[in-house]
């Protein structure tokens, strides 16, 4: 969904994502118009300190068009987060446009949820083609796959 009148007052995505496994994020961009608490997740995971839920939730220190600066907390928070919809939890990822630090983490959940197939290509086609804007975050999610074999 990237029409500036999504759902939700949401500029770009709000997208259940449904990974090898069966767990299911919702991918989000970060709201123009506040938060509504008719979209309340349990649990969110933000990829941008603009994101301030009133719901509870986590960051990951990631700058916008770069690389998570910490790849073991970047782990540790999606390895959380596929655990809390694996158990039932209605969770969420987001950025603030929802293409390249979502999609990298969307990639990055796909290897941790044992997906055998290229996890970029995986994601541009299940979620949006835009997702994973630069070489630098392709290559990334290609480490991550080396470094956390599932």
């Amino acid at each position: 969904m990237d029409d500036p009148a999504a759902v939700g007052g949401h500029r770009g995505h709000r997208d259940a994502v449904e990974f090898a496994d069966g767990a299911v994020i919702l991918a989000c961009s970060h709201p123009a118009g506040g938060y509504r608490q008719d979209e309340r997740p349990d649990f969110g995971l933000y990829l941008d300190p603009q994101w301030r839920p009133p719901w509870p939730h986590g960051h990951v220190d990631w700058p916008d068009f770069g690389l998570p600066v910490d790849d073991g907390e970047l782990h540790t928070a999606l390895d959380d987060l596929l655990r809390r919809a694996r158990g039932g939890a209605s969770v969420e990822i987001g950025c603030l446009g929802g293409h390249g630090r979502t999609g990298t983490a969307l990639a990055c959940l796909a290897v941790l949820s044992r997906l055998d197939v290229d996890p970029v290509e995986w994601v541009r086609a299940r979620y949006c083609d835009r997702a994973i804007e630069t070489a630098e975050q392709v290559d990334y999610v290609h480490r991550f796959a080396l470094r956390y074999p599932t």
